[in-house]
């Protein structure tokens, strides 16, 4: 991508870089304070007024002293301005409280995987999740997410569902305008891709096939609509390499789901696939490739989140490059015969279809 080919900045701005980067955490977790306090959103609505530390200490019971702190380091990071003694937001505060993106990715940071990150060292090396162990002793993630605290499992469906949700009314008319009627969704998760696509069409039957924790999820959402007689559930683990995908369906459909995987990982689901699928048998993935972004900002919150998997989901996936995923895609005898850039916040939809008798 264009955005990474050339240095475009000054050694001094560079220097001013490196020291964001060497005080991240601090200027993260007071945003996160300043935020969950309603400091910020005090200020906010104090207009061009604004409010003293002292009018701040009186309105919220926090020591003069923690104001203090908090705002000065907020002076320094650009959260807020000051004149007279009176505090004022600034651009990045609106976006700190009312971006949703913004909300979604700094709670995820905070309560899915900030302390994971410091076994980030032992997870490269070892190549597996060593965070993880900040919850519980599971081998990824995916097997505790059930059992996981409420707050940690709020902050990581919302992650999940705020970058594939908005895409679905795009993609549910692409996904079903050839006559596709029976689909198997892999890795259905809470189910919502399932609803989505009942409700668009009577005419659709979908299968789920995940994890029990996540298929009892997926159950008492699909049943509190009314929707249990039009979905299958079938319990399947992917890695599990005895687990054979069934076949009879028209389309396999995966979101966010691959990801979750190593390459070597990848390309042996996705022989399954081609396995269960007759010749016009089809693949729809739905994926966010950092490389496939319109804007810099979009390619850098993948960049980052790839890390969660290195140390707290399962210590061998990421956020992949298109360049890398493709890879897996023709190993594992698949072309790519459609591919829509763009939809949502981040997600490319691929249409991948057999090559007939590949050499696998």
């Amino acid at each position: 991508m264009e955005f990474f080919q050339k240095e475009t900045i000054t050694a001094f701005e560079a220097k001013d870089i490196a020291q964001w980067i060497s005080f991240g955490p601090v200027i993260f977790q007071t945003a996160r304070v300043l935020r969950n306090s309603g400091i910020l959103q005090m200020i906010e609505d104090s207009g061009k007024i604004g409010l003293t530390i002292d009018e701040i200490h009186r309105q919220t019971n926090i020591s003069v002293y923690g104001v203090r702190v908090l705002l000065e380091s907020a002076l320094g990071t650009g959260l807020v301005l000051v004149n007279n003694e009176r505090f004022t937001i600034t651009k990045v505060s609106y976006f700190i409280l009312h971006d949703e993106l913004t909300k979604v990715n700094m709670d995820f940071v905070q309560d899915v995987y900030y302390k994971g990150l410091f076994s980030l060292d032992k997870s490269i090396e070892s190549g597996k999740p060593e965070g993880l162990k900040e919850f519980g002793e599971w081998n990824t993630v995916y097997e505790a997410l059930s059992q996981l605290p409420e707050q940690v499992q709020k902050s990581w469906f919302n992650f999940d569902h705020f970058f594939s949700d908005d895409a679905f009314p795009f993609v549910l008319p692409m996904v079903y305008k050839n006559g596709i009627k029976k689909l198997l969704d892999i890795g259905g998760n809470t189910g919502k891709w399932a609803i989505a696509s009942a409700q668009f069409s009577n005419e659709i039957k979908i299968s789920i096939l995940d994890l029990p924790g996540q298929l009892n999820v997926a159950k008492k959402n699909i049943a509190e609509l009314g929707l249990s007689e039009r979905i299958n559930f079938l319990e399947g683990n992917m890695l599990d390499k005895l687990q054979k995908i069934p076949t009879g369906f028209d389309a396999i459909w995966m979101s966010q789901f691959l990801d979750c995987f190593s390459e070597k990982q990848i390309v042996d689901i996705l022989k399954k696939c081609y396995d269960a699928l007759d010749e016009n048998g089809v693949v729809f993935i739905l994926e966010p490739f950092w490389d496939r972004q319109k804007f810099k900002t979009a390619a850098f919150c993948l960049q980052q989140t790839s890390l969660y998997f290195t140390c707290v989901a399962n210590g061998n996936s990421q956020m992949y490059s298109f360049a890398t995923f493709s890879k897996c895609i023709s190993a594992a005898g698949f072309i790519v015969e459609e591919q829509q850039d763009g939809i949502g916040v981040s997600q490319t939809l691929l249409k991948c279809t057999k090559i007939l008798n590949p050499k696998l």
